[in-house]
């Protein structure tokens, strides 16, 4: 099968797209063929080592595709379902593995494109702002990185999740008005304004009640200023590749929380989580009522034109390789 495999840490050079073995299933696990997979930005961060691992490997965390073939003690799926998975292999493949409580059935409405877009962006903003800050009605929520495929749906799922306001921020001009389509209120370029004095200014001192914060750094700090009492922050990531300080103090005194969660760290340690996120996020997907911003598409050959595109923050929504031209 033709796959792309990274054999040595580095820039989007180091990606080659060539054939490879079709991937052995376990007795748990159902082989899928890929119709569409998408890029991100933890796919980067495995190019350059940072989540270690071994040469030759396969990039990606997610895909969309066909059940071929089931392990002998799979029990909920089958042969010619309709499948998004969270691999064991890697996803930048014609034909991956994954276990069954990692492969979720998806309804014959939802398109192969939306399905291969929805996968970290749906579940992960869902559990950010439900099952993790406990979103309640009216309470206004700031998301950093607004313009990319969480930010877009994490937008959408606030409002849909009773959210009274929410508040994006993006680092260029040119991304404001994809927040802003996406349903935000209001949207600041971090690069030119400060953020939490304009949350501070549209809470009329009160604050956000729910941050999401994927950017880490100096925007982590900056964020503490405009968080409100009992205000949570959630730290998802850093893709500004610096560490955020706090104080303790910061915290104890306002009741303020601040709370990390990793969809990867889940998907290995409690997978069993994500089967009720998955009940909930595709009837909206299906219905409409969630959409996804796909921006790019590009072909498996292409991979690292998707990476560059990623990597330089160009991108805006999800990013898709096409392994077949199904939609």
């Amino acid at each position: 099968m033709k796959a792309i495999i990274v054999t040595e840490f580095g820039n989007t050079d180091v990606m080659k797209y060539t054939d490879v073995e079709l991937p052995k299933f376990g007795t748990k696990q159902v082989l899928i063929r890929v119709v569409k997979t998408s890029v991100n930005f933890a796919d980067i961060k495995s190019r350059y080592g940072k989540k270690g691992g071994t040469f030759p490997f396969i990039p990606g965390i997610d895909a969309a595709g066909v059940i071929e073939a089931v392990g002998e003690d799979v029990q909920h799926l089958k042969v010619g379902q309709r499948v998004i998975a969270f691999p064991s292999n890697g996803s930048y493949a014609e034909y991956i593995v994954a276990d069954e409580n990692l492969t979720f059935a998806i309804p014959e409405s939802i398109g192969f494109d939306l399905a291969a877009a929805s996968p970290i962006v749906t579940f992960l903003s869902y559990i950010l702002l439900a099952n993790l800050a406990k979103l309640e009605q009216g309470e206004t929520v700031l998301i950093h990185a607004a313009a990319g495929g969480v930010g877009t749906t994490a937008i959408q799922l606030a409002k849909i999740l009773g959210a009274g306001k929410v508040i994006g921020t993006v680092e260029s001009e040119n991304k404001i008005n994809v927040a802003l389509e996406a349903g935000a209120d209001y949207v600041a370029n971090y690069e030119k304004e400060d953020f939490s004095v304009r949350v501070n200014e549209l809470t009329e001192g009160k604050g956000a009640n729910i941050i999401l914060d994927s950017v880490a750094g100096k925007i982590t700090e900056k964020s503490l200023a405009c968080l409100a009492p009992y205000g949570r922050l959630v730290q998802i990531g850093n893709s500004s590749g610096e560490a955020g300080d706090f104080k303790t103090s910061d915290l104890h005194a306002s009741c303020r929380s601040v709370l990390g969660f990793s969809l990867g760290t889940t998907r290995k340690l409690r997978p069993h989580l994500l089967q009720p996120v998955a009940e909930k996020v595709f009837p909206m997907i299906a219905n409409g009522s969630l959409k996804i911003n796909i921006g790019h598409h590009f072909p498996l050959a292409e991979a690292a034109k998707a990476h560059d595109l990623v990597e330089n923050r160009m991108s805006t929504g999800k990013v898709l390789l096409d392994i077949e031209g199904m939609n």
